[in-house]
């Protein structure tokens, strides 16, 4: 996967329509609630160490956020979306059908997704199937080809190894690219472990997503909304409970909340740095070329992001819980997005 994406011909650089994103002295950023926290803490620094205006970031959830960054060009249209997953080929094309064709991607580091509960509550060791068995719409039984309703009510009786408590896991509706992550990496990775079903995704991949990613509506998942604090607070009131989120959110709650062990790898800074960890994944924003130029501030707040002091491997954004991207391609994102929008460094 490259490290950036020239989603758009270059050419022109919609000049169509960039005089329609004068007018405003702000910069506008939409999108996930995993990247808000990063987002907000260069925007407060570059609004108090230069002359412009702190940009305005709003955590919408990513397939929100697509949405609106996707829904034009101009002042009334968000500059940058934050993105806890790649954008989706449906989401460029709404892009392109509403006029923003000058689309850039950046990756700006890697993040887990936890499962996470109360810190004085139970140990939880979970795997991929565990997560399935106790998450999914519909699970196998023992003969091959057969589903059925998920039965199960408490963890130990997915695994008698697990705690005997009620299966109760708070996490984020289907706007959220962490919940789009989740049923990706987490679902369909314990999913895949029954042969048959594994076998479905080449001879019918519309089964085989169904089966992997429908997460079971009887009030086992609760879906708590785009503000993972909000999770948190929750489960503060409800010890058996568990939580998903991104690490950033357990890395700054750690005196509240304790990360479970998944396929025997804890949710730690090193274990997601090298993959160890299963659930991790990749974030992003994306930038529209034709408003750089345009909204004040744009140039100096991308150049802000992408600085080796925010971004890189000691910059201030790993203070917050983000996994910095390696030497080479965190060199290679700075030279693209600089060349790109003529950065003066």
């Amino acid at each position: 996967m490259k490290t950036l994406r020239k989603i758009t011909l270059l050419a022109g650089l919609v000049v169509a329509s960039q005089s329609q994103a004068s007018g405003r002295d702000y910069i506008s950023v939409v999108g996930s609630s995993t990247v808000y926290p990063f987002s907000t803490v260069v925007a407060e620094r570059f609004g108090k160490s230069t002359s412009f205006k702190t940009p305005k970031i709003e955590s919408t959830g990513t397939g929100g956020g697509m949405k609106l960054f996707c829904k034009g060009s101009g002042v009334d249209t968000p500059d940058i979306t934050n993105a806890s997953r790649r954008i989706k080929d449906s989401e460029l094309k709404m892009c392109h059908e509403n006029g923003v064709t000058g689309v850039v991607e950046v990756l700006i580091g890697y993040d887990g997704i936890v499962v996470a509960n109360e810190i004085n509550s139970h140990d939880f060791k979970l795997s991929l199937q565990d997560l399935f068995l106790a998450l999914a719409k519909e699970i196998p039984t023992a003969k091959e080809g057969e589903l059925v309703a998920n039965p199960y009510t408490m963890w130990n009786e997915i695994n008698p190894e697990l705690p005997a408590v009620k299966i109760e896991v708070l996490g984020p509706p289907p706007t959220s690219g962490t919940r789009d992550a989740f049923v990706e990496l987490a679902m369909e990775g314990g999913c895949k472990k029954y042969p048959w079903i594994k076998d479905t995704k080449s001879s019918d991949k519309s089964k085989y997503k169904s089966i992997c990613h429908s997460i079971r509506e009887d009030g086992a998942y609760v879906e708590a909304g785009e503000n993972d604090n909000l999770i948190i607070q929750k489960l503060q009131k409800n010890p058996d409970a568990l939580g998903i989120f991104g690490f950033s959110f357990l890395d700054q709650n750690a005196d509240l909340v304790k990360g479970s062990v998944v396929d025997a790898a804890s949710p730690e800074f090193e274990t997601i740095a090298t993959g160890e960890y299963p659930i991790s994944r990749p974030l992003y924003f994306y930038v529209k070329q034709a408003h750089v130029s345009e909204i004040p501030g744009m140039n100096e707040f991308l150049n802000e992001f992408i600085s080796e002091k925010a971004m890189g491997q000691e910059g201030y954004l790993t203070d917050k819980g983000l996994i910095p991207l390696d030497e080479e391609k965190y060199m290679k994102v700075k030279t693209d997005v600089v060349e790109m929008n003529n950065l003066k460094l």
